[in-house]
């Protein structure tokens, strides 16, 4: 790069929001963020037209390159976003802002390669385990939808990041009262009911619902930031939604620490866990967490940190996108 700066458009786009961020890029120097923005997705037809408005704002010429990161699997430059009817093509974009390297990258892959960049301040401890250097680390996070990633270290001590789809696997009840929830998201997703559907904004709703719809009573909430405010004043059919959902998240949790063994750290993200976090940071969210039977022992060492920087995602982006191509 030598001493003249690269300029980097970097973006964290969402289901709900879309964060994206212009940095200068100066070799072995920390990237110099010169503009950011916030965006509600749903005011543009497409990633093309966001980029267009973000370019006009920030009012600083074409970028020497652009990362985005996507709610969705990518395949070959390639994304059909999963809550947002958006699809991105980076040859599409590379037409469209003379951008000749543009990467798209998985969500998740960016919020992974984020964590990287935290400061000891952003995370709260849910259970501090035991941390051994260069061990596999596990972040997931619920939103607009609820993602997954995993980070090994290569032989150069290079964290490498690995997205995946993890959170479209089948839910699956821990209990009578989760098993009838199961019975009633299966006749509203025609069968196939996602641990997404239940661990995202969407899924908070649906939890308060079926509740109100248990008790025989009219519900009061329209969307999860409601149900967090009905929580938070007293109601009782609120409170117990979220304490629900959190216990289900503490399952979920759980199920990760025995599937990836993640003694580098498992990182909660998302907008949710953030308003949420009075639920989990909580011993009954750790004893949930824990209650795996026969491999409890192997959760219990599994150090498990509440990630609060809300920026996670686009820090992540910038730290992929500052790297040489390939």
């Amino acid at each position: 790069m030598g001493t003249t700066p690269t300029n980097l458009v970097a973006g964290d786009v969402g289901g709900t929001k879309s964060w994206l961020s212009w940095v200068q890029l100066v070799w072995q120097q920390p990237a110099r963020l010169v503009f950011e923005q916030r965006y509600t997705s749903a005011d543009f037809p497409n990633a093309t037209a966001l980029l267009q408005q973000f370019l006009k704002d920030a009012a600083r010429g074409k970028p020497d390159k652009l990362c985005l990161a996507v709610p969705g699997p990518v395949d070959n430059g390639q994304a059909k976003l999963t809550n947002l009817n958006w699809d991105i093509h980076a040859a599409q974009l590379t037409a469209a802002f003379g951008v000749a390297d543009t990467r798209l990258v998985n969500d998740f892959q960016a919020a992974a390669a984020g964590v990287e960049a935290l400061m000891r301040d952003d995370w709260r401890v849910i259970n501090p385990g035991v941390v051994r250097l260069g061990a596999t680390r596990v972040i997931t996070g619920a939103g607009t939808g609820l993602g997954v990633a995993w980070m090994q270290s290569d032989a150069q001590g290079q964290w490498r990041v690995y997205a995946s789809e993890g959170g479209h696997m089948d839910f699956s009840p821990a209990d009578a009262q989760q098993a009838r929830l199961l019975a009633w998201l299966s006749k509203r997703y025609a069968g196939h009911v996602s641990w997404e559907r239940v661990l995202s904004g969407d899924g908070l709703l649906a939890l308060y619902q079926w509740l109100n719809e248990e008790a025989g009573v009219l519900g009061q909430a329209s969307q999860a930031s409601e149900v967090h405010a009905l929580a938070l004043s007293g109601n009782r059919l609120a409170n117990q939604a979220i304490t629900l959902f959190c216990d289900i998240y503490a399952a979920w949790i759980g199920n990760l620490c025995v599937t990836f063994k993640p003694q580098g750290g498992l990182y909660i993200a998302g907008g949710v866990g953030i308003h949420l976090q009075n639920w989990m940071l909580t011993p009954r969210f750790v004893d949930i967490m824990t209650a795996k039977g026969r491999m409890a022992s192997v959760v219990a060492v599994t150090p498990v940190m509440l990630v609060l920087n809300p920026r996670l995602g686009v820090l992540g982006a910038e730290l992929l996108g500052s790297r040489p191509a390939g």
